[in-house]
């Protein structure tokens, strides 16, 4: 493992859930980072040093249902509000009274809740890979089936409780070399070849996976890491996070249409499939996102952006950081 990963410190603090393992480097003002699908803490390994260099306090957290952190078994242990919950109590066990909260992926949806439901403890918010889309529309679910069309969108896919596990559980290690290459600049899948997002009515997810070949972000040790946390784990936490978007929609309905009103920041790739299928939220910020000091589309760039472009995202979250208010 990398020096700079060495020398952070773990430990788990209390929370709604039971326990949030996080892992700590630098001093300063705090700044929380929230890592998406199929990932862990480590997915900042390149942030931590870089933030706690330039003067903050960096703590990447294990999301609850994924590495160290507890594991409810209770599907709806894992809707939105559990989740800022959880963001929240580190916030508070690391005696700071805020934080500002940075996201990738499913991170960034989080973040940007844990952002709109308590204002008073995140005053800024890092949106990456997944731009800000207020609550509001048709039941997620139904729009889900409807985007399947003649085959499953792999959101539908991962709804019922043990179908995706029993895909991915025998070789994770494999599978998810797969699901990473295949949203990765320099493996997806050509222009035209099946989307790995959607599943044909008889096959798996990992039908439409490269093989054979790791992004250049993903070392061997580093895909030993991912894989050896959710061999230990299994899955489902991870995935129980899907399963719970109807609730969300549910849970979130006083918050219809609501903005993002403290300083943000976004960052996507142009390749993502995340910011080309939701163009038109990015292109609604100045209204959902009226705090937005900058938006950035990191051409030739895939969905794990932090990793792919460290070096570039580092440089815009510290200029970004440097120039929040006190």
């Amino acid at each position: 493992m990398a020096q700079h990963v060495r020398d952070s410190t773990h430990r788990s603090v209390s929370s709604p859930g039971g326990r949030v393992h996080l892992v700590e480097q630098g001093t300063g003002p705090l700044v929380l980072l929230v890592h998406g699908f199929p990932e862990s803490w480590y997915s900042w390994r390149h942030q931590l040093p870089a933030l706690a260099a330039a003067g903050h306090r960096a703590v990447a957290v294990d999301v609850r249902g994924y590495g160290r952190s507890s594991k409810p078994v209770a599907t709806d242990a894992y809707r939105m509000a559990e989740l800022v919950a959880d963001n929240v109590a580190v916030v508070h066990a690391l005696g700071e009274e805020s934080a500002v909260v940075v996201g990738h992926d499913w991170g960034a949806a989080i973040a940007a809740n844990s952002a709109l439901l308590r204002p008073d403890v995140f005053r800024a918010v890092g949106l990456l890979s997944v731009p800000y889309t207020p609550r509001g529309g048709p039941r997620p679910s139904d729009v889900f089936t409807r985007m399947g069309g003649d085959e499953e969108f792999y959101v539908s896919y991962f709804q019922e409780p043990g179908r995706a596990e029993a895909e991915i559980e025998p070789d994770v290690r494999g599978w998810l070399a797969g699901f990473y290459a295949a949203l990765s600049a320099d493996t997806m899948p050509a222009p035209g070849a099946p989307d790995p997002h959607f599943v044909s009515r008889t096959g798996t997810l990992r039908d439409r996976f490269p093989v054979g070949r790791l992004p250049a972000w993903l070392s061997e040790r580093d895909l030993d890491v991912y894989a050896g946390e959710f061999e230990r784990t299994g899955m489902t936490g991870a995935l129980n996070r899907y399963r719970n978007m109807d609730r969300d929609w549910e849970d979130l309905a006083a918050f219809d249409g609501a903005p993002l009103t403290q300083p943000s920041v976004f960052m996507g790739g142009s390749l993502d499939a995340s910011t080309t299928w939701l163009a038109d939220a990015i292109e609604a910020y100045p209204v959902t996102l009226p705090g937005l000091v900058s938006s950035h589309l990191l051409d030739g760039c895939g969905h794990w952006i932090q990793q792919e472009r460290p070096a570039e995202v580092n440089r815009i979250l510290t200029d970004w950081l440097t120039a929040l208010p006190a």
